[in-house]
């Protein structure tokens, strides 16, 4: 018996082509202040790509947590806002979200020289693997979605971490849409993220928050964070960094009412 099967661009039209959900509408509107103020056809172009995300990624509840639809549509709604204006696989390698309900525990391994290796648990708000999973705590996510002036949004961090991975381990230069494009954000990118790292050992303000100073790819994650959170200021202090950023994510929050 021959079984047919829907190609997944045909299944992505359909899905973009149904009605979104009046509950799910109010969700967004309630939970994520950012959704409300995008133009007419921006927020059409999220709605689609939030059906496509939740048909396609699993969602699991952790530590007690039982999801729900504020849940999954607060996340998926946050995280495709990184791919508007953009072609895109819709984050090809990511296979599960995992979300707990706080703070979470989970085992750390980091390198101390010589050859050793120092183990234990940390506390974690959010994680983003190589192999396909994105883990967040829930009231943190709730937490970062309610605010969209204080540069903090862990959804926004660790989905731009699987942007990054998307051609590799994360080194905080995700795929570009030319293959030029990569010298410019190599030196603008690695010009900025020196700014951040002596600034932090300085103890110098900054726009851009310090764990950025980390490495190149948390650097990456911190400026999506201020380039959606905080565009009007990242704009000011870092203009070559903003239009870096402007180029690969072709959406200019400082177009959106109140976030200029």
């Amino acid at each position: 018996m021959f079984r047919w099967f829907e190609s997944r661009a045909r299944r992505r039209d359909r899905l973009r082509a149904q009605p979104f959900p009046e509950a799910w509408d109010a969700i967004l509107r309630r939970h994520v202040p950012l959704y409300p103020r995008l133009s007419d056809g921006d927020r059409r172009e999220l709605q689609g790509l939030v059906q496509i995300f939740l048909d396609e990624k699993h969602f699991e509840g952790c530590g007690g947590l039982t999801l729900t639809d504020a849940i999954r549509l607060t996340i998926a709604a946050q995280a495709c806002v990184l791919l508007l204006h953009r072609e895109t696989e819709i984050y090809a390698r990511l296979i599960t979200v995992l979300v707990y309900p706080s703070t979470y525990v989970a085992q750390a391994r980091e390198p101390i020289g010589g050859g050793m290796v120092l183990k234990g648990e940390v506390a974690r708000l959010g994680e983003a693997w190589k192999d396909g999973v994105v883990v967040l705590a829930w009231d943190d996510v709730l937490a970062g979605a309610s605010d969209i002036h204080d540069g903090h949004n862990v959804v926004l961090h660790e989905f731009a971490h699987q942007l990054d991975q998307e051609n590799g381990p994360a080194d905080g230069a995700p795929i570009l849409e030319h293959r030029s494009r990569y010298v410019s954000w190599a030196r603008v990118l690695g010009s900025e993220y020196e700014r951040l790292r002596k600034d932090a050992e300085r103890g110098l303000p900054s726009v851009l928050d310090r764990y950025g100073a980390t490495n190149p790819a948390e650097f990456f994650a911190v400026a999506t964070e201020c380039y959606f959170e905080k565009p009007g200021e990242l704009r000011h202090s870092h203009p070559e960094l903003f239009e870096e950023l402007r180029a690969y994510y072709r959406f200019d929050p400082t177009q959106i009412s109140g976030t200029g």
